[in-house]
């Protein structure tokens, strides 16, 4: 006769077990969790309560299997061992809520606007006026980028092992505007060949001339964003420094051309998480991996950028509709205002200025001044000059060239002849520059375009004379032609809207109604005397004035 089996029996972790295992299956799990998604262990920092609640989470999963046998619980103190981090998850989520309804504009509204302190200016006094665009970066980054890899493409022993970082840092390198970026390891296998010798070089790139330069470092980069492991970049701050809420991380060089990663950290101004802003700047050498923290205050002048623009303007934003109270920002609207969608660089002295326009909250396709940010300091400065908002400015410039489909980059700011004027670039299909813009502020039918910078200066003087501005002379005079309309078309021409009145002469008068609406009163057999000049399309004349 077979022997009978006996049946196996569930053995139970022990009672120091059932506190032990959890744990030691928790400490483990947050182990991996830090090391690969790399949190701050800060209070103020949401990612950390989120972290907290997952290994609480993870601690009662593992109490539970640890203390039931069948679905049961087989004792009192088993119980207990579920209770508790069942408890302390309940709250640490109703303290994480809490502290999101603490930061919330509707109780913190003067914390919100009061974190800047905007001063009037004079737009003639602060901005020099300019003969030459030399402290202007009209290149953005998608141009940038296709420059440096045209660059590098031609290193062929670097290319085939190194791309370009995708992010170009806008940097004053003795005192002219640049754009670089690192390069970075192309894959894992790549990495894994390159790792020992590091990331040899950089690419800048200058957006004045459209050229870029390979940079080859003495000393070469070991901790960069592609870099796996210990040499991973982000995991090597964080070990550094555990508490710090990183923000933005920029590559620059400094005055002698080595290469830092500046390190922008932030800290709360209203309840747990609300109007976050930067306290303290991190700035890293890639090469070695030592590092440095300084208040924001204290930061070295060759650093350009500690603030970012989408910060900047976010902080503009606060102080523009908050400062009145939450509630009129949501009804009245009384004094609101908001900075554009967008941002352009200027150099001043030493340092990297943001601009853009600030327009009523109401969403006008008008200005009612700009500021200027110091990317370094936070600085801000308003000044109260009226005129067309970027947007509007944009089209206006792509609407001189509109058979040629260019597309306008977001326009930076100089003064000629004490005029406000936007400047910008036209882009064609490919990404690459191929004019020059400028574009008066307060009345941008004023547009001049140039294959060079100096080309579109030259023409914008002209305009400018043309109406009397910065001659001391009178306004030129321009033809007048009376005429009698046979078609009227209104097209938009890349958002622009467009009148395109034909004649009976043969030839065809062409007016912008943003400039002048009283063009949509123009009708078929109007005889009309118009002011105009002629385009550079032959047979098309540009209207300046009209009357019946």
């Amino acid at each position: 006769m077979s022997e009978e089996k006996k049946p196996v029996r569930y053995r139970e972790p022990s009672d120091a077990g059932k506190v032990i295992i959890p744990a030691v299956v928790t400490l483990v799990v947050g182990l991996v969790i830090f090391y690969f998604a790399l949190p701050a262990i800060n209070l103020f920092s949401p990612g950390f309560w989120g972290f907290l609640i997952v290994l609480t989470g993870v601690y009662l999963f593992t109490a539970i299997c640890c203390s039931s046998h069948d679905g049961r619980f087989e004792s009192k103190d088993a119980g207990r061992s579920v209770r508790i981090p069942f408890y302390v998850i309940i709250a640490l989520i109703v303290l994480y809520i809490l502290g999101g309804v603490s930061s919330v504009k509707l109780f913190n509204a003067k914390r919100y606007a009061g974190l800047i302190d905007v001063k009037t200016a004079v737009f003639e006094e602060d901005m020099p006026e300019t003969t030459n665009v030399n402290n202007i970066a009209l290149m953005d980054t998608a141009s940038a980028s296709i420059i440096g890899n045209r660059t590098l493409g031609s290193l062929s022993q670097v290319v085939s092992q190194f791309e370009i970082g995708a992010n170009y840092s806008q940097i004053n390198y003795l005192n002219t505007p640049k754009k670089v970026a690192n390069l970075e390891y192309a894959d894992f296998f790549k990495w894994m060949q390159n790792r020992s010798s590091g990331i040899p070089g950089f690419v800048m790139v200058d957006p004045l001339n459209n050229s870029a330069e390979y940079v080859q470092l003495s000393k070469t980069m070991k901790y960069v964003d592609s870099a796996y492991f210990g040499k991973d970049l982000r995991r090597k701050l964080r070990f550094s420094y555990p508490t710090k809420i990183f923000h933005e991380i920029y590559f620059e060089i400094d005055e002698a051309g080595n290469p830092y990663y500046i390190v922008s950290c932030k800290s709360p101004n209203a309840g747990l998480f609300g109007a976050m802003d930067i306290s303290e700047v991190i700035i890293f050498n890639p090469c070695d991996g030592t590092s440095s923290l300084y208040d924001v205050k204290d930061v070295p002048s060759w650093v350009d950028i500690v603030y970012d623009g989408n910060l900047a303007s976010d902080k503009y934003n606060w102080y523009g509709t908050l400062s009145g109270g939450f509630f009129n920002s949501i009804i009245g609207n009384k004094n609101c205002k908001r900075a554009t969608n967008d941002y352009g660089y200027v150099v001043l002295g030493d340092d990297v200025w943001y601009f853009t326009g600030v327009t009523s909250v109401n969403k006008d396709e008008s200005n009612i001044g700009f500021i200027l940010t110091n990317a370094r300091t936070g600085e801000y400065k308003f000044y109260p000059v009226i005129g067309a908002e970027e947007y509007s400015a944009m089209n206006a410039a792509q609407g001189e060239v509109q058979e040629k489909g260019y597309k306008a980059s977001f326009p930076s700011l100089v003064n000629i002849g004490g005029q406000a004027t936007y400047i910008m670039v036209l882009k064609d299909s490919g990404g690459l520059v191929k004019l020059y813009a400028l574009v008066n502020v307060e009345k941008y039918s004023m547009v001049a375009t140039g294959t060079t910078q100096q080309e579109a200066m030259a023409a914008y003087k002209k305009v400018l004379e043309k109406n009397g501005i910065g001659s001391g002379e009178a306004p030129e005079e321009l033809p007048q032609y009376k005429i009698t309309v046979s078609e009227v078309r209104m097209i938009s021409v890349d958002g622009v809207p467009t009148v395109y009145v034909s004649a009976e002469d043969g030839n065809v008068y062409k007016g912008n109604l943003n400039t002048d609406e009283s063009l949509v009163l123009v009708r078929v057999g109007d005889k009309l005397t118009v002011t105009a000049e002629d385009s550079d399309i032959a047979g098309i004349r540009l209207i300046r004035t009209w009357s019946r």
